[in-house]
């Protein structure tokens, strides 16, 4: 009888922690499957700038010193490898953006381009997806986060060494889409 009752005992951990380490797999999987949303998004901005750049100097050819600084931001953005990197990197992209919307504010004429109107109404869309993307990627991590830390889960953390995610805490001004007043 006291065989029977340790096998049980035995078979129910064993089902509890394979339940556990499974569902610590999706919880890892679908943060790193946002994570990777947020790439994709940001690849996406990342391509509409140089042609943003090349619009707007075609007008502004003497603001030589805003270009290269877009240039240096977004190849920071793209290089950066931790959340924290990229947090601080894409703040930089947004803020250099902001300088290239203030130069086109003086050229009536590139306001009123079509090509110019076009890359502006995609990049705000790009920020607005890049901004949902943070949300979903947070809320991932908030929750996996939570559940690597509760009893009993956290033995299951320490035997396996899964570890938590660091949230992407962007400044507030790079949590707001590019502003472009005309």
């Amino acid at each position: 009888m006291v065989m029977w009752i340790i096998l049980a005992v035995v078979v129910v951990l064993a089902g509890w922690l394979m339940l556990t380490y499974n569902s610590l797999i999706q919880g890892r999987n679908r943060v790193d499957e946002s994570s990777s949303d947020i790439d994709v998004q940001l690849k996406r901005r990342y391509d509409l700038i140089p042609n943003l750049v090349e619009t707007v100097k075609g007008y502004a050819k003497h603001e030589e010193g805003i270009f290269k600084a877009v240039a240096e931001a977004r190849a920071m953005a793209m290089g950066a490898k931790s959340m924290a990197e990229h947090a601080k990197a894409e703040n930089m992209l947004t803020e250099s953006l902001k300088s290239i919307f203030a130069i086109a504010e003086n050229y009536p004429a590139l306001q009123a381009s079509g090509n110019f109107m076009e890359l502006q109404k995609s990049l705000t869309d790009a920020e607005h997806t890049i901004q949902q993307s943070r949300r979903f990627y947070n809320g991932n991590v908030r929750d996996f986060n939570t559940r690597i830390q509760v009893f009993p889960t956290n033995f299951v953390v320490g035997l396996f060494g899964f570890h938590r995610y660091e949230f992407f805490d962007a400044p507030e001004a790079a949590n707001e889409p590019v502003a472009v007043k005309f």
